[in-house]
This record gives C-alpha cells, structure tokens and sequence, in this order.
C-alpha cells in the first residue's frame, strides 16, 4: 500500500472513531493524518507486538485532542484490534478522547495540558541521549498552542542540550477552538521563532507526502548536534469538503450518518 492509500485509510478510520461518538476533534485530526502517515509508513521504528520495547521511536501527541487520528494509525498498523475505534470515550475505554500511555499499545506520552508535549518529548530525547540509545523522538505540536510559554522553555532546553535526536512538527492549521490563531494571538512568523532558540527549520505543504517526507529524511541525516522543527502548513478538516468549508467550527464537530457517508464516499 502506498502512502496516498495508507493517509485515505487513516482518514477514513478516524472519521469512523469519531462518528462511534456522533461528535469530536475532526479538525485538527484531518489535519495531522499526512504526516502520521509518512511517519508510520516509513520512518517509526516500532514493534506492535512489543509496543514499550525499550530501544524505539517514539511519537508525542502534544495537540492530544487529535487521538482519533493517532488511534486509527496504530489500529492500522495492528497495534490493537479495529474494532477499538468504535468505542472511543466510552466508560471502560482503551481510547479516551485524548491519548494515554497507561490505556493504549503504541501511544508514548499522555497529552495532558496543551502546550506540554514538547518538554515531555525533551526529557524522552535527553535521556535517550544519556543513555547512548538510538532512536528519534518525533512531537506533534498545534499552532494553537505555541502561544504557550512553556514550549519557548522546552526551545531553549532542547537546543542548550543538543538534542538533535528530536524532529518537532508544528501542525500549523491556523484555527484553535476560539477562531484564527491570527485573532487570537498571533504566531507568526514561527519558522523564526525556533530558528532563534536554536533549531534548524523547514517549513513545507503539510499535506504533500514527499515534502514531509524529504523534509523528515534531511532533519535525520543532519545530527550536527541542533534539533529540528518542521512546520506544516496544513488544512483543517483535509481531505473532506464538507469538513475543510467549515471554517473555525471544525474544531469540534459532529460526525451524524449523513455526514459520515459524504466523507466516505469523497475517500474512496
């Protein structure tokens, strides 16, 4: 399977995870579902039967709300059964609504507070570093939640410690829940706002597979001792119009049975 089909399946078993609820975080899900795909498809060196393998890439959600979409990736790459996806938030679920290490095989950091995963990720890479182990720790950042001041601390920490073994993605979709991120408070111009606590960044089409691809191939080969930031220009709701039409309203939205058969019919 290519990594086109693979990004459909992710799509379209998120939708079905969330439509189990009738309602949840579509938006940002969509959003991020291109560069799990290239994660999973190619680079995540991880093992389903042995999900806490000590020596491992590992993945933190920061922008946790998106569990959906990291659910469907691992239930796809059979981390755990499909039939999980139809019970997310229930009482007694292994798929909360937003992702828990205790809960689920392949997830590697709870997301707690927006804002957090970065210095989580930060102290997954240190001590990989301390302990002379491979592995890459790759963290899902929103843009939202940039405007947080602890990941400008977690910045500084992770180019004062050299921690080249760690690829954050910013998934800039340019919505939170309250409207633009513009409007609400602006972050722009990101890409400078690493550069200047010490990373090396690039910024590329968060929904062209290659780019994403080529962008995570040259942050791996540069181990100059400078973490890396990829920013992803991204679409909110991608890949299903009536999702993408929706406008700051995506953030949380529902998934009725109308709804989710146009989504399955444009992802076929």
């Amino acid at each position: 399977m290519d990594v086109v089909e693979f990004s459909k399946q992710i799509r379209r078993e998120t939708l079905r995870c969330i439509h189990s609820q009738g309602s949840g975080h579509v938006g940002g899900c969509l959003s991020i579902v291109d560069v799990l795909a290239v994660l999973y498809d190619k680079y995540m060196d991880v093992d389903k039967a042995n999900p806490r393998r000590e020596i491992r890439d590992r993945l933190v959600l920061s922008k946790g709300h998106s569990g959906p979409a990291l659910y469907a990736t691992l239930a796809l790459k059979g981390f755990f059964p499909m039939e999980w996806l139809d019970t997310l938030n229930v009482l007694g679920t292994r798929l909360p609504s937003h992702a828990n290490i205790n809960l689920t095989p392949g997830v590697d950091m709870t997301a707690g507070s927006l804002g957090q995963g970065m210095s989580c990720a930060c102290g997954l890479a240190l001590a990989n570093k301390i302990k002379k182990q491979p592995g890459y720790v790759y963290v899902i950042c929103g843009d939202g939640e940039m405007q947080e001041g602890q990941n400008y601390e977690a910045m500084m920490f992770a180019a004062n410690k050299k921690l080249d073994n760690m690829i954050v993605f910013v998934d800039n979709n340019k919505m939170q829940i309250d409207g633009f991120t513009r409007d609400v408070m602006d972050i722009e111009d990101i890409e400078a706002k690493f550069k200047s606590f010490g990373f090396v960044t690039d910024r590329v089409n968060g929904h062209d597979h290659k780019a994403i691809d080529s962008a995570i191939a040259k942050a791996r080969r540069e181990h100059n001792g400078v973490p890396h930031c990829i920013v992803l220009d991204t679409i909110k709701g991608k890949g299903v119009s009536i999702y993408e039409n929706m406008g700051v309203g995506v953030h949380s939205t529902t998934v009725n049975d109308e709804q989710y058969k146009i989504a399955m019919d444009e992802l076929k």
